[in-house]
């Protein structure tokens, strides 16, 4: 138990001096990075070979994923994004470029599909009980710091750890999962406990 609470406190103390590192950044910067990141995804072999990918909606402090969204839609792809409700988060299907437009905003000011909507297709429930449509082949991951080796630290809420072990138990097993990040989230150490998921690959700008 001590040990897992200096983990804790150690996270607590990481998150503030990445948080620090992102306010410094200017607009220009984040979206520099984010063009060069988006291209490196869309000739990531595994991207190309995806058929069905779980996309975060960003928000300031994270890189763009405008551009692959509308990759996606353009490639024939099937995309999911996340709906946090509580301390769960879903992944459903969005439809088009207008689908997306239309979503409402959240308190946190991020597009998702509102708490009521039960018409859209969910991930891991298409995953469960249709194995012909397969699950998830890739999960576009956000994250607020990375190690290069795929250690992550999140914001604390543990949603995708959480899904990513439902993946585990699929059929069709867990998703390969890539994360993007500005070179200010890059870190030499993550404190990590055993409930932490790695990210099989991170992509980041390294100047």
């Amino acid at each position: 138990m001590a040990a897992l609470g200096a983990v804790h406190a150690a996270k607590k103390v990481l998150r503030k001096e990445i948080k620090a590192r992102l306010a410094a950044m200017t607009e220009e910067e984040k979206y520099r990075q984010s063009e060069i990141l988006t291209q490196r995804l869309i000739s990531n072999p595994k991207y190309q070979a995806s058929k069905q990918v779980s996309l975060y909606l960003s928000f300031s402090n994270e890189v763009s994923t405008e551009g692959i969204l509308r990759h996606i839609f353009q490639s024939g792809k099937r995309v999911f994004i996340p709906r946090y409700v509580g301390d769960k988060m879903d992944m459903l299907r969005l439809f088009s470029q207008e689908d997306y437009d239309s979503l409402p905003l959240t308190k946190w000011n991020i597009k998702q599909p509102p708490d009521d909507d039960n018409t859209r297709d969910d991930a891991l429930f298409a995953a469960y009980f249709f194995p012909p449509l397969g699950g998830l082949d890739l999960i576009i991951m956000p994250g607020l710091g990375f190690t290069p080796e795929g250690h992550r630290l999140g914001r604390g809420k543990g949603y995708y750890d959480s899904y990513l072990k439902k993946c585990a138990v699929l059929p069709s097993g867990q998703p390969y999962t890539i994360a993007l990040a500005f070179r200010e989230q890059m870190c030499d150490h993550i404190p990590v406990s055993e409930h932490d998921m790695t990210v099989d690959e991170v992509l980041f700008v390294e100047k």
